[in-house]
């Protein structure tokens, strides 16, 4: 559907110039780090589906260049050019050099827009060293040049042309950025995620970089339907095809793609204007409250749920779905800086009523299916009943006092949580030395006696079950699930310890995934890191013993003895347990000499697909994972 509004110089509005960009850059694109950078490119990427969404862009194409820049082009209607009324001069010049310039503040150049997520192409001008804009329009090719936000001279017409578009070609400025290399991964999740948002719309992301060139095409003709689609392919569908269903009203629009699957995780992610809300927000309190309402109300009908019987729960329904919440509309309010949580109170009743109508049809017209779904529901109920005494009993053993506290924890001294550490480690040789060597004062050890469960193909009230996860529910103190309660943390740092062998790597994503299932505010704040031990000690003569970290720094070390007679002795770690106490604490505890790595969660998408695909039951989707990333591997313990 176009809007066949005009979108020419009278559409772009100023409120400021550039100069507070570059002096603040975090406030505009929220880091000067690898994020930071990656949003550059976003912003750019934003436009064009402004453009889609407007129903005059297709194509989106990202290319990463050999000499660092990145160049996005749109075969929309190009950026204006003409003289602009207020400014006297180029529309263009205008849109990359004022601050919050453009075409989406007066309601009229776009009815619908992903815009406003952060601050757009002028931002990227600032922030670039230099930058091409080059605009095909109106039948001539038009280029403009800038250098940190400065205009290089005026804008010239370059060539004549049939079609229109625009293409941005940007240098990452090096003053502001900690690294301007981007990375291939996360373009390509990103661009996969808003060609899923945006059906029809074929996006292409290129990588100029390196021997290889790298070049991948999103196109879904499905839209979030394709979307829900991918995200089960590593799980057990309880029915073929996603449901999918859609309401207009006025200027905005919901999209909805759902999907149970034969597992025990909830996987719903709502967007609005193609911009993720992982905060959630009216559009998806409103998918939650229909799709509760709906499932009993049909349950009760058809007497698939007992009139003696209590309601199902939420939780009970929404175990084992996935689902895409998409909102479209002209004006979002969003709370808070980051957009992440949706303010819009009409959204709620539109997307409310979206699923009521939707969902309501498709369970009646498909009895058998309704009637998988009501059974696995009725079967997540008695697990969360079973899951909810299990949890009483922990809360009533941990009275906060000491003595509830794991036999085999160390405690440290120290009260206050911010200063506290705990590290989860493998087995009671590793525990051993590590009890011996840290500091009592604020460092606690837990050891864990062989594999915790693998939460991602069990339900809660087995996970509950499991004696490990038992023990780091109790030592950590702020209990799990929607019971977790950030206040009673009693560690600010949860370290995870383990050997660097294929074993200590499998216990650590076994944890990692118990901590993103149960805890996943421990990761989303930043609570959660993973220690490094070391790989190799070196020892020449002569010289104290010299810990390296990996196979390269090995190789680099290993240079200066290539024309000596003498090469000094070198040891493999294979486990935690071969250090003493002493060596533990001067490589991997000592916080002054020590390297932690924070676990962090930057997309909620590749996550679930990681999370299914290397823990989950399916074996194929595991299968061809290692086969396409085995080459990656260089140093493999057998």
């Amino acid at each position: 559907m176009q809007n066949n509004e005009q979108y020419d110089e009278s559409q772009i509005q100023i409120l400021e110039g550039l100069e507070p960009v570059r002096k603040r850059p975090g406030m505009y694109i929220g880091s000067t780090d690898l994020r930071g950078l990656h949003h550059l490119i976003y912003e750019i990427v934003d436009n064009s589906i402004d453009e889609a969404m407007a129903g005059y862009c297709s194509e989106v194409s990202v290319t990463l260049q050999k000499d660092g820049s990145a160049k996005v082009t749109d075969n929309g209607r190009g950026i204006p050019v003409g003289m602009h009324p207020q400014a006297g001069m180029s529309s263009l010049t205008v849109a990359l050099t004022m601050l919050h310039a453009g075409g989406k503040f007066g309601g009229e150049g776009y009815k619908v827009s992903g815009g406003l997520h952060g601050v757009g192409v002028s931002v990227v001008n600032a922030l670039s060293g230099k930058l091409i804009a080059t605009v095909k329009r109106e039948g001539h090719i038009h280029r403009q040049a800038f250098e940190r936000g400065e205009p290089k001279g005026d804008i010239a017409i370059v060539g004549e042309c049939g079609d229109t578009g625009t293409t941005i070609e940007f240098w990452p400025d090096e003053e502001i950025f900690e690294d301007v290399n981007f990375v291939y991964d996360t373009l390509r999740s990103r661009l996969r995620e808003m060609a899923f948002l945006n059906r029809g719309i074929r996006i292409t992301l290129t990588d100029l970089r390196g021997d290889k060139e790298h070049t991948k095409t999103y196109h879904y003709d499905g839209g979030i339907k394709s979307f829900v689609e991918y995200l089960n392919k590593s799980k057990g569908a309880l029915f073929p095809e996603p449901v999918y269903f859609s309401m207009q009203k006025d200027t905005s629009v919901v999209e909805i793609a759902m999907q149970w699957n034969d597992g025990y995780q909830e996987s719903i992610f709502s967007y609005a204007n193609n911009i993720s809300t992982h905060e959630g927000g009216t559009h998806l309190t409103g998918f939650k409250n229909a799709l509760t309402r709906v499932v009993n109300d049909y349950g009760r009908k058809f007497k698939l749920i007992k009139e003696n019987e209590p309601a199902l729960a939420g939780e009970d329904i929404r175990e084992g779905l996935t689902a895409i919440v998409s909102v479209k509309l002209t004006d979002p309010q969003f709370e808070g800086q980051t957009k992440t949580k949706l303010g819009n109170s009409e959204m709620r009743a539109l997307v409310d009523s979206t699923v009521a109508e939707g969902l309501t049809a498709f369970l009646e017209e498909n009895p058998a299916i309704a009637r998988v779904v009501i059974e696995k529901c009725l079967t997540a109920r008695r697990a969360r009943e079973a899951a909810r005494k299990a949890r009483e009993i922990t809360r009533r053993k941990n009275a906060l006092d000491s003595a509830a506290l794991p036999g085999k924890l160390a405690d440290c001294s120290e009260k206050d949580a911010s200063k506290c550490e705990i590290f989860i480690v493998e087995g009671d040789s590793a525990g051993g030395s590590a009890k011996q060597g840290r500091d009592r004062r604020y460092q606690a050890i837990l050891p864990l006696r062989g594999k915790i469960l693998n939460v991602e193909k069990a339900r809660h009230d087995r996970a509950l079950a499991n004696n490990e996860i038992k023990s780091m529910i109790t030592a950590f103190g702020a209990g799990m699930g929607e019971d977790f309660d950030e206040e009673k943390l009693r560690y600010h740092k949860i370290i995870c310890m383990t050997d660097a062998d294929v074993d200590g790597s499998h216990i650590r994503i076994l944890m990692l995934t118990f901590f993103y299932r149960y805890m996943r505010p421990l990761v989303e704040k930043g609570y959660v890191y993973i220690a490094q031990p070391p790989l190799y000690k070196v020892s020449a003569k002569g010289t104290d013993d010299t810990y390296l970290y990996s196979p390269e720094e090995l190789e680099s070390y290993m240079e200066q003895f290539k024309e000596s007679n003498t090469l000094p002795n070198v040891q493999r770690y294979k486990g935690l347990g071969e250090m003493n106490a002493e060596q533990l604490w001067d490589t991997t505890m000592d916080p002054e000499k020590r390297t932690l790595l924070q676990v962090s969660v930057d997309d909620e998408i590749e996550i679930e697909e990681t999370l299914s695909v290397l823990m989950g039951d399916q074996v194929e989707p595991r299968r061809e994972f290692i086969e396409e990333n085995a080459k990656l591997v260089e140093d493999l313990d057998i």
